[in-house]
């Protein structure tokens, strides 16, 4: 724990981004995957007043921006390709490339009438989109789509391939597939219910390989644990649970892990917790690590083992207002982090901070929220493949 301490412990601040010309929340950071040793990686940021950002990561300047576009919910890029893409409230996922300067999406990913998508993932070998509805009527939806690109389709719209309704009865907030197995997918919702598929099956009844409930409505989903046979969420109000789907055809008990209010139990020596941002699986440590945060730009990062969340260090000096995203890199160790008064910050382990002065809060009115609802209180079903 000592050494794990000292990792992030030396995590300090060696760029920081504050140009804007209006006041905007960064509400969610990707980098680019593919190699581009002569250029550098890029950096995806989404803006709460409809925009994605595009950065060069080591100077964090701003390349290009896609504007206009209300209703943005994620920003992923593409596993293989500097394409980016995010879902929109106008029932579209959407996909830029990065390394255009024009403005418009190259391609759309066109929903069902009425859909409203609030959240997507695009799986490891960048073959399928998937992306979750707000609740219409008595339908929350999983929407898929082919997502190879094709020179010849970019002007018309791409169809969905299909969707799964069966399994969420509230709006769907988050969707994740697996890091390295594209057909496999979770998705969580404001029901509680956090549901694991496999999407090569026939139909959403055999896709579905288990169903955990979290019991409250869920913010946040990621993938942990050796060959990422683990999965973890985070809830609205701050709770955390961590399951082991090693579990499921045995007789131990699939939870890990099941926090309520993290608020009320964690002990972090730097004041104190008021959110929780996400999760992050370190592969070369084969820890879960759980981050947090102030209301005044302070980063709490916790440890997590089966025991419960302990508390390994805080960073201090960067935000002045509540951090909202955060994107790890595995290969440098490196932190981008973003929050709520507009800056987006570049850490590294060792590195020599420099100074700045702090940037005030930015205090606006935003379209942004959490989508809270009455939760499921059904007790803890899970369903085995047969």
């Amino acid at each position: 724990m000592e050494k794990i301490r000292e990792q992030f412990a030396s995590l300090n601040i060696v760029k920081r981004c504050s140009e804007t010309k209006e006041p905007t929340y960064l509400l969610g950071i990707d980098t680019s995957k593919t190699v581009q040793t002569e250029k550098g990686s890029l950096v995806a940021v989404l803006c709460s007043s409809g925009s994605i950002r595009i950065y060069d990561k080591e100077r964090l300047n701003v390349l290009r921006e896609f504007r206009g576009y209300p209703g943005l919910n994620g920003v992923k890029f593409a596993n293989s390709r500097d394409t980016v893409y995010s879902s929109c409230t106008d029932g579209t996922v959407k996909c830029w490339d990065a390394r255009l300067a024009s403005g418009k999406p190259v391609q759309l990913f066109k929903g069902y009438p009425s859909n409203t998508f609030i959240s997507f993932d695009i799986s490891s070998n960048d073959h399928v989109i998937c992306a979750g509805t707000e609740k219409v009527d008595d339908d929350a939806l999983l929407v898929f789509w082919d997502a190879r690109i094709n020179s010849q389709d970019l002007s018309t719209a791409k169809e969905p391939l299909g969707a799964y309704s069966e399994t969420h009865s509230d709006d769907i907030t988050q969707v994740c597939f697996h890091p390295s197995n594209p057909n496999m997918v979770v998705s969580g919702s404001t029901d509680g219910l956090v549901n694991v598929f496999d999407i090569s099956a026939d139909n959403e009844d055999d896709a579905l390989v288990t169903t955990c409930n979290s019991v409250s409505s869920v913010s946040f989903i990621g993938w942990s644990g050796q060959d990422y046979k683990q999965i973890y969420c985070m809830t609205h109000d701050e709770g955390f649970c961590w399951w082991d789907l090693n579990h499921l055809d045995t007789d131990e008990p699939i939870t890990c892990l099941n926090i309520p209010d993290v608020r009320e139990v964690i002990n972090v020596k730097e004041g104190n917790l008021d959110y929780l941002i996400g999760g992050l699986y370190n592969e070369k440590m084969d820890k879960l690590f759980v981050v947090g945060g102030t209301n005044t730009g302070i980063i709490h990062i916790m440890s997590c083992m089966t025991s419960g969340l302990v508390h390994v260090t805080s960073l201090q000096g960067g935000h002045a207002a509540t951090v909202r995203s955060f994107c790890w890199n595995m290969q440098d160790d490196s932190l981008l982090t973003g929050g709520e008064d507009a800056q987006l910050l570049l850490w590294k382990p060792g590195a020599v901070e420099k100074t700045f002065t702090k940037k005030d809060s930015m205090k606006i009115a935003s379209s942004v929220y959490q989508r809270v609802r009455v939760h499921s209180n059904d007790s803890y079903k899970r369903r085995k493949k047969q």
